[in-house]
């Protein structure tokens, strides 16, 4: 196998380059949050969860006999997702379903999707 490059061989700025990029860099909090949107979506429960709910709206009972899970487990999994704006709940009765909070769900594991099947 041939070695792969990775570094320049001469140390060269390229000054108009990098005023683009420091000009069109996000501040580093925006940075940060998206870091940790991105964080939410490795762990295959909760992309699990999403899929369920690319279904249908769901009590944390159903989504538990869907995924063979304990609830406990399936509503840590929520909380999670709900704290980053990726689902939402209502109540009814004595049941809460839950569902997208958004279209962005849909569109940011459908592109997922689309990057790991090239």
């Amino acid at each position: 196998m041939e070695k792969e490059d990775v570094c320049c061989d001469t140390i060269e700025v390229h000054e108009e380059l990098l005023k683009i990029v420091n000009d069109t860099m996000p501040e580093e909090t925006e940075l940060y949050d998206l870091a940790e949107l991105f964080k939410v979506f490795g762990d295959s429960t909760r992309i699990r969860i999403l899929f369920v709910l690319f279904e249908a709206e769901v009590c944390v009972c159903d989504l538990a006999a869907a995924l063979s899970m304990t609830q406990s487990a399936i509503s840590h999994q929520l909380r999670i997702l709900k704290q980053n704006k990726l689902v939402k709940s209502r109540r009814e009765g004595k049941s809460v379903f839950y569902s997208l909070a958004d279209s962005h769900v849909r569109t940011i594991i459908a592109q997922g999707r689309e990057h790991i099947e090239e």
